[in-house]
């Protein structure tokens, strides 16, 4: 595609505001065969959150986790719980709320030497909007193969949410959008007049132009009070206190008035459960409940990852984690005297804060002073019982190739590392792999994210 159409159409339409990224003349390339281990990652990741969803309420139910054997976890609820408030545990353990699940998945995906890696997984995911916008601007300049052609991820997008409102047809969806979550509104923005030009009513909103009436939420539409089928929560559920509106929707939901989705379950966006998936206490879980072909997808996929608990140990016990020069830890301080290679490791907050998303809270332990390193661990302890981290072996992403313009407007061919998220879309007990955004980023950056000097694109799927 030609740097000059490029950047016409970005200066015509502005999916995040006030950021800019690097260009290039052509979409990321994959091979079916990478386009079949994708469609593998979807599935198990959707898995991983039905089999998370059974823990979370077995924990806090009491019950026990196993068919023929007595194990009961009650701190995994705990655990996943920390820093929640009583209402929002209360609206997540509804039974209202059983079974629910967000209806877009998307995972991090980091291209390593033994294949992907996970570095989180995202259920209020941003980029639905401008990876859709991608697909179609390259689609249009000729770009062959296009993972969600055609307007296929809006439509996958469309349809997921709209499942929620089974007697309507054709249910008005609001796309609910905080302040908090602003820098994504012009992409929401762009996708409600993508579906509303096929049809569908579906709106762009501020969460604070949703009211209540007679039990169910409405908006303004020229004067005219309209009732909303479904919410599609564009919020954090950290930011709720920042949201006085939110609490009618959540009335609504709870006598059945709205669909709102995501659902309102914070454990689903913890990234604790990747350490849990790996807790050796929950290893037969996990058998029982998710299929053998995504258990092995799971974990060649999840780096090995620990809750940072710094509940005290009887004297000769150690903790399950990564070592400090050569020993066993019998705390996690014990870290700050890693070597330099121990420290291969990724500090991060396990979710419900302001630094949970991006790359705000990630310490990498190798890439920083030794002062830095014990400083980090030891926000991470003061901070465990209201906002538990994670830690988790780092996973180095290999160096790639592909076209970039310069600054001169010259296509060259960039060295760079990949962050890949393919989004994936729920249906029923299957999900659809619907398009992928590239995340390509200069050589010498640890953490990969959409920065300014990073390269952001659609996929195309061509034969290797």
């Amino acid at each position: 595609m030609k740097l000059e159409a490029l950047k016409n159409a970005f200066s015509e339409t502005e999916l995040f505001e006030g950021k800019t990224w690097r260009m290039s003349p052509e979409p990321w390339r994959l091979t079916p065969e990478i386009v079949s281990k994708l469609e593998e990652i979807g599935q198990a990741s959707l898995e991983f959150y039905q089999a998370l969803e059974i823990l979370y309420r077995r924990s806090f139910e009491g019950k026990k986790l196993l068919r023929n054997r007595e194990l009961h976890a009650p701190w995994v609820a705990e655990y996943l719980d920390r820093g929640k408030s009583k209402e929002l545990v209360k609206i997540c353990r509804s039974k209202a709320s059983k079974g629910a699940l967000p209806p877009v998945i998307r995972p991090d995906l980091l291209v390593t030497q033994e294949g992907f890696a996970l570095s989180e997984l995202d259920s209020v995911p941003g980029g639905i909007g401008l990876t859709a916008y991608l697909n179609q601007l390259y689609q249009d300049s000729g770009a062959e193969g296009t993972l969600g052609a055609d307007g296929a991820m809006e439509e996958a997008f469309y349809r997921s949410v709209a499942s929620l409102a089974p007697n309507e047809r054709n249910p008005v969806i609001a796309l609910a959008v905080s302040e908090e979550a602003a820098t994504y509104k012009p992409e929401m923005d762009w996708l409600a007049e993508r579906l509303q030009r096929r049809g569908y009513r579906v709106y762009s909103l501020w969460v604070d132009q949703i009211f209540p009436l007679g039990g169910s939420v409405h908006f303004d539409i020229e004067g005219s009070p309209e009732k909303i089928d479904v919410v599609y929560r564009f919020f954090e559920l950290f930011d709720l206190p920042n949201l006085p509106t939110a609490e009618y929707i959540f009335e609504a939901v709870e006598k059945g008035e709205v669909a709102m989705t995501p659902p309102a379950k914070p454990f689903l966006e913890e990234k604790m459960g990747m350490a849990l998936f790996h807790h050796h206490l929950l290893e037969d879980f996990w058998k029982e409940n998710i299929s053998k072909k995504s258990l092995k997808v799971l974990k060649a996929l999840i780096p090995q990852s620990w809750v940072v608990d710094p509940a005290p140990l009887p004297p000769g016990a150690v903790l399950d984690g990564p070592v400090a020069q050569g020993k066993a830890l019998q705390s996690w301080m014990d870290l700050a005297e890693a070597s330099q290679k121990e420290r291969n490791l990724v500090l991060k907050i396990s979710g419900f804060h302001e630094t949970a998303w991006g790359s705000r809270s990630v310490v990498i332990g190798n890439d920083v002073s030794r002062e830095d390193w014990k400083e980090a661990l030891q926000e991470a302890v003061d901070m465990a019982e209201t906002h538990p981290h994670v830690l988790q072996e780092f996973k180095k992403s290999v160096r790639l190739k592909h076209p970039l313009y310069g600054e001169n407007g010259e296509v060259y061919e960039a060295s760079g590392r990949l962050r890949l998220n393919p989004y994936y879309f729920v249906e029923g007990d299957t999900v659809k792999l619907a398009g992928a955004l590239a995340t390509f980023c200069p050589p010498d950056k640890k953490i990969i994210h959409g920065m300014e000097d990073a390269a952001m694109l659609p996929c195309r799927v061509e034969e290797s």
